[in-house]
């Protein structure tokens, strides 16, 4: 039967695909694509603490896997509602930080050893991400459209249904076949969104899953290559791969595209990462020179845990009580390191080059 956009694709076939997945011209890109995540790896062994890694690159891919689905804030906006733990945020600020903590709910029952990547934890994620208890979706009526209000994707319906294939992918991920884990994960993405498991939020969750993925076959340690960027940047490459694979079954130009923004992002995301930890050791040569009585290692840690500093960060982490802790800051703007951002009431520290690294 020829696929119909408008009809629930209950025949979504099951994993594995019924195709030759590694081609000549995939194995060739999966070789590049897993040397960039290689050095990617090594690159984040670089940074003494990793957890600022974590939240500073988390909160960029937070943006931008939102964005794709309209869910736009500023940079601006994000970091300083990080700074105030989501006090006085909009909406959209607020959902973008719901993101960055499913990632990190996901995260951590990876390294956990005890959740694996299967249904469960996924509803969990997507719990996180749209603030809601609902799961998996019960009711039918869903159905993807363009821009021009065109429906081109109706997804399985019937729970019993989307949990069966859920299920399926669950043992994909798990299956020792030997097929290479990147050109599985195109294949995973793929499966996921065509699934869709719930009335929203399917793209958000399907992307943390795929870092997930990585961290759990010992690709990457910690959380810091995304996927978002390059979709953005490929918009109409993005869906179109994937329509190509619903409607007749071309597998290889879509992994090849999740290959080429692997390999990608884990050279960009290495190259930021080897331009953060420059800056941060220029900038703590300078603040040994310049100002050596306030110089430590824990104050530097702080600086670039995020672009905008609050006195209350260097209180929390013990490196001063709030007066000398405020004197520091004032030092630090002094010097260039630092600018000083009023916003009401509130006085912000923004390490304006930090910033531009991790936007660029």
């Amino acid at each position: 039967m020829p696929f119909d956009p408008q009809k629930p694709y209950n025949d979504l076939p099951l994993l594995p695909p019924p195709v030759e997945l590694e081609t000549r011209a995939v194995l060739k890109k999966a070789i590049a694509a897993n040397k960039a995540l290689a050095e990617l790896k090594g690159a984040g062994e670089l940074i003494p603490d990793q957890s600022l890694l974590i939240q500073a690159i988390g909160l960029q891919e937070a943006k931008l896997s939102s964005e794709i689905e309209n869910i736009v804030t500023t940079n601006d906006e994000l970091y300083r509602a990080f700074a105030d733990e989501g006090l006085h945020s909009d909406p959209h600020t607020k959902e973008v930080l719901r993101y960055k903590d499913a990632l990190w709910h996901g995260f951590s029952a990876i390294k956990s050893g005890k959740r694996p990547l299967t249904t469960v934890l996924f509803e969990e994620m997507f719990q996180i991400i749209k603030e809601s208890s609902a799961g998996i979706r019960q009711t039918p009526g869903t159905k993807l459209a363009n821009q021009q209000g065109e429906v081109i994707y109706t997804p399985p319906e019937g729970e019993s249904v989307v949990r069966d294939k859920l299920a399926n992918l669950e043992t994909f991920i798990y299956a020792d076949d030997g097929i290479d884990p990147l050109v599985k994960l195109a294949v995973i993405h793929y499966q996921f969104e065509a699934i869709h498991p719930f009335t929203d939020g399917n793209g958000r969750t399907g992307r943390i899953i795929n870092i997930l993925y990585l961290i759990e076959h010992g690709l990457l340690d910690i959380p810091i290559l995304y996927l978002s960027r390059y979709i953005i940047d490929h918009k109409n490459d993005y869906y179109s791969g994937l329509r190509r694979v619903t409607e007749s079954g071309e597998w290889e130009p879509w992994i090849l595209y999740v290959l080429e923004a692997v390999e990608q992002m884990a050279k960009a995301t290495r190259e930021r990462i080897l331009a953060i930890r420059d800056l941060m050791l220029e900038s703590g040569e300078r603040v040994k020179i310049e100002l050596p009585k306030i110089y430590s290692k824990e104050l530097m840690e702080v600086l670039f845990r995020l672009p905008y500093c609050k006195i209350r960060f260097l209180e929390s982490a013990g490196i001063a009580q709030r007066k000398t802790a405020s004197l520091y800051l004032r030092e630090l703007e002094r010097i260039g390191l630092l600018k000083g951002v009023k916003e009401g009431r509130e006085v912000y520290y923004l390490n304006e080059v930090f910033l531009k690294i991790l936007i660029s």
